[in-house]
C-alpha cells in the first residue's frame, strides 16, 4: 500500500468525542476532519461498530479515516453502546437499541457546526450490516452507504446458518462476541467510573449463542435486521463490496437485483477485508474509488460514477488452494445490470463418475460420508476475525475422497461461468434428518483440486426455510440446490469436478445420525451459468494503486503466532483440529496502553459418531499499562445428543490479577429439524 503523507486539506483529530443519547447514555467516538470544517462544513462519513476504536481497530482506522478527512470529509468512528469506552450494555448483534442509537447519532452529527448535513455510512462485516439496516430506516441525513462483506439476510447468509445447516463459525463468532461485549473501558478515558461500567457489562451478561440456537428456523428473530424483508425501504445510494473468498458475497447480487435506487457493486479476489487491504488477490485503490462515490452522493459532484457499469467483477482463474497463502489470477470486467438479460446455461448430466454432455441410463449411487469430510475445507469465512492464520481451504483431494465425485473430460478450451451453479437430483435417504454438501472444484492436469464454490442444504428445508419437514426414509424426492455465486474461468486442459458429501465437518455441524443417501443418475444434472450471451465491459486498469493514510505508530512487544494441527487418536478413533492464536502484545504510545488476545480452539469428532461432535473455545483478552491489568477469560463449548444441543460457557474477569467476576452457563436446547 502506498502511504500518503500529504492531502488536499490539513486535518485534525478529536479523540474520545462524546455523543449523548436521549436516555442519558454517552457513546464515545474518534473524529478526523479538515482543520477549517467549522468555517466550511463538510459531509460526514460514519463507521459504527463495537470493536473499540480506542485500541482494537485503531491501526486500521488510522489508514482509512484520515484519508477521507484529508479529502474534505468528517470521518467518525463510533463505538456501539456497551463497547469500547461507550457507556451502557451490548447484549447481542443488530438489536433495535443499536439501530435507535444510530438514528440519534446521525441527527447529532447533522447538527454539529463542522457537518454540512449530508452523511454517509461505511463499514465491513458488522459495520456493513449496520449501514444497510440504518439505510432501511431512511434517516433523512443519510444519502449514501458503502457496505462491505455484509448481508441482506441474517438467516441464509450470515455466520450462523447456511442452507439450514448450523455453521461451526457460529460457535467461533459466539466466543468472539462473548468477549467483545464484556471487555472493560479504559480508565484514562472514562475516569473513576470505569469499574462500575465494567461491572454493569459483566453482570448484564448473556451468551448470544444460546439465543441463536433457540431460533433454528428463519423466524422473526432473523427477519429483524434482514433488509431483504423490504428492499424498497432503502432509497439512498448503496455501494455493495465483497470478495469471492468471503462468506457474504451472494448478498451483493441480491442487492443489485432488488434495490431500486442508485446502486453499485464490486466483487474482487479477496476474503473478509477492505479492498485496499486486499488478500488473497491484489489490493486496489479502494479509498480513491470510495471518494468518487462519496463525491457523487454527498457533495453532488457529477463525476460520472453513476454512469459506469453497475457491477465490477473479478473473473477468477488458476485458483490455488493453500491454507495460509492461496493465490488467484484474473481480470476485471463490468456489467450494466444484474441478472444479465441474456445468458447461456451449460448442462452436464451425472453418470457413474462423470459429468457428461447428455443424459445416461439411471444408476443408483449410495453415499455415506465419513464424519470428517471437510478437514481440507477451511473456515466458512477466512480471516473474519482479522487474523493471519491458516484459515483457507487446502488441496481438496482429501475431501474429494469422502464424496461422490463427477468429472468432466479434459476441457478443450477455456470455459467461463458467472452466477449460481445449480444441481438438480433425485435422492432417497434412510434417516429423517440429513444434509448434503455440494462443491464445484477446478482440477489441474496434475490432479490438484481447488474448491471454486459450494452449497449446503438441510434436506428438511427442501421446500423452504418456512416449512421444514422430516424426510420419509426411503422415499424418493427431488433436490434443487443453488451453489454460491461465482465468476471463474476454467482453463483448457483442466477438469470440472462436482463433489457431493453427506457431511462437511468441521465447517458444518453434522446431522444427528449417519445418513445414507441414494443418488439417482439419469435425470441428475448440473447447470452452469456461462458468460455466453452476457454483455460485459472490459475494465483494464480499473483501479489505481492501493493508498492509505500513515500507519498509527505502535510498538510490537511480542509478535503474533498461530498454529493449526490435526491430531488423530487411533485408539479413540477421534479427530481433533486444534487452532491456537496469539495476537501478541501491541503497545499504543499515544494512549500508553498495551493489548493482547489469545485463542485455543478445538473441533473434535469421533469416527462414525455424529453426536460426538464438540467445539471448544478458550479466549483471553487483556489491556494493561504500568501496574494495572484488566483481563477476561471466555470459554464456550457446544456439544450435542440426537435431540438436543448443549451449550456450556464460562466468563471470568480479573482486575490486576484479582478475580472480580465469574459465572457459568449450562443450557440444553432441543434440536428442531437439525
Amino acid at each position: 500500500m502506498l502511504t500518503r503523507h500529504e492531502f488536499p486539506l490539513p486535518i485534525r483529530e478529536i479523540k474520545n468525542l462524546r455523543i449523548p443519547m436521549s436516555d442519558g447514555c454517552v457513546l464515545t467516538a474518534r473524529l478526523w476532519l479538515p482543520q477549517n470544517a467549522e468555517a466550511n462544513p463538510v459531509p460526514a462519513i460514519v463507521e459504527y461498530i463495537p470493536y473499540r476504536q480506542h485500541d482494537g481497530t485503531a491501526t486500521l482506522d488510522a489508514r482509512t479515516h484520515p484519508y477521507f478527512a484529508g479529502h474534505g470529509y468528517a470521518a467518525i468512528r463510533v463505538d456501539i453502546r456497551g463497547s469500547g469506552n461507550s457507556e451502557g450494555v451490548l447484549h447481542d448483534e443488530y438489536l433495535k437499541q443499536e439501530q435507535d442509537d444510530a438514528l440519534e447519532i446521525l441527527a447529532w452529527i447533522e447538527n454539529q457546526p463542522w457537518c454540512s448535513g449530508s452523511i454517509g455510512m461505511i463499514g465491513i462485516s458488522w459495520g456493513g450490516f449496520a449501514a444497510l439496516q440504518i439505510a432501511a430506516l431512511r434517516p433523512p441525513q443519510l444519502k449514501a452507504i458503502i457496505t462491505v462483506c455484509s448481508t441482506d439476510d441474517r438467516y441464509t447468509d450470515d455466520v450462523h446458518w447456511m442452507g439450514g445447516c448450523l455453521l461451526t463459525s457460529s460457535v467461533s463468532w459466539g466466543a468472539g462476541i462473548f468477549g467483545v461485549k464484556h471487555r472493560p473501558p479504559d480508565p484514562s478515558v472514562v475516569g473513576d467510573k470505569w469499574h462500575d461500567m465494567w461491572r454493569e457489562r459483566l453482570e448484564s451478561n448473556s451468551v448470544p449463542l444460546i439465543s441463536w440456537l433457540k431460533h433454528q428456523q428463519r423466524d422473526e428473530f432473523w427477519q429483524h435486521g434482514s433488509v431483504c424483508e423490504d428492499y424498497d425501504a432503502i432509497d439512498c445510494a448503496v455501494y455493495a463490496v465483497g470478495g469471492w473468498t468471503d462468506g457474504y458475497t451472494d448478498a451483493i447480487f441480491r442487492l443489485m437485483e432488488n434495490l431500486k435506487g442508485p446502486r453499485r457493486a464490486l466483487v474482487g479476489p479477496w476474503t473478509h477485508v477492505y479492498p485496499h487491504f486486499g488478500f488473497p488477490g491484489p489490493a486496489i485503490g479502494f479509498l480513491q474509488d470510495a471518494l468518487r462515490w462519496w463525491g457523487r452522493w454527498l457533495k453532488q459532484d457529477n463525476n460520472g460514477i453513476d454512469k459506469e457499469p453497475m457491477l465490477n467483477i473479478w473473473m477468477q482463474k488458476n485458483f490455488k488452494a493453500d491454507a495460509s497463502d492461496p493465490t488467484v489470477e484474473g481480470d476485471w470486467f463490468g456489467l450494466e445490470n444484474w441478472p444479465p438479460t441474456k445468458q447461456t446455461m451449460n448442462t452436464y448430466w451425472l453418470s457413474s463418475n462423470r459429468l457428461s454432455s447428455s443424459s445416461t441410463k439411471e444408476v443408483p449411487l449410495q453415499l455415506q460420508s465419513p464424519t470428517t469430510s471437510a478437514l481440507n475445507g477451511g473456515e466458512w469465512c477466512p480471516r473474519d476475525g482479522g487474523g493471519l492464520g491458516p484459515e483457507f481451504q487446502t488441496d481438496q483431494r482429501g475431501d474429494d475422497g469422502c464424496a461422490l465425485c463427477f468429472d468432466t473430460d479434459l476441457l478443450d478450451q477455456d470455459f467461463e461461468i458467472l452466477g449460481k451453479p445449480t444441481i438438480k437430483v433425485d435422492i432417497a435417504v434412510d434417516m429423517p434428518v440429513a444434509m448434503l454438501a455440494v462443491r464445484l472444484c477446478d482440477v489441474t492436469p496434475t490432479g490438484k483440486s481447488s474448491r471454486i464454490t459450494f452449497g449446503l442444504i438441510n434436506l428438511c428445508d427442501r421446500d423452504g426455510y418456512d416449512s421444514p419437514k422430516h424426510i420419509n426414509p426411503g422415499e424418493r424426492f427431488t433436490v434443487c440446490l443453488q451453489l454460491k455465486s461465482v465468476a471463474y474461468r476454467f482453463r483448457k486442459g483442466h477438469r470440472i469436478r462436482l463433489a457431493i458429501s453427506t457431511n462437511y465437518w468441521p465447517m458444518v455441524w453434522p446431522s444427528p445420525k449417519r445418513e445414507t443417501v441414494t443418488l439417482f443418475t439419469g435425470s441428475a444434472k448440473l447447470e452452469l451459468p456461462t458468460t455466453n450471451g452476457v454483455e460485459v465491459t472490459t475494465r483494464d486498469d480499473l483501479f489505481e494503486q492501493a493508498e492509505g493514510a500513515p500507519e498509527l505508530p505502535v510498538r510490537i512487544d511480542s509478535p503474533e503466532s498461530v498454529a493449526m494441527n490435526i491430531k488423530y487418536d487411533i485408539v479413540a478413533r477421534e479427530t481433533n483440529l486444534a487452532y491456537q492464536t496469539d495476537d501478541g502484545v501491541t503497545y499504543y504510545p499515544d494512549i500508553d496502553l498495551s493489548t493482547q488476545r489469545t485463542g485455543d480452539n478445538h473441533y473434535i469428532i469421533r469416527d462414525d459418531e455424529p453426536t460426538s461432535a464438540k467445539v471448544k473455545m478458550y479466549r483471553t483478552s487483556s489491556i494493561f499499562r504500568q501496574d494495572w491489568t484488566a483481563s477476561t477469560i471466555e470459554q464456550l463449548q457446544l456439544t450435542c445428543e440426537e435431540n438436543a444441543f448443549h451449550v456450556w460457557a464460562k466468563l471470568e474477569a480479573f482486575d490486576t490479577g484479582d478475580c472480580i467476576f465469574s459465572r457459568e452457563w449450562n443450557e440444553k436446547i432441543p434440536r428442531s429439524f437439525k
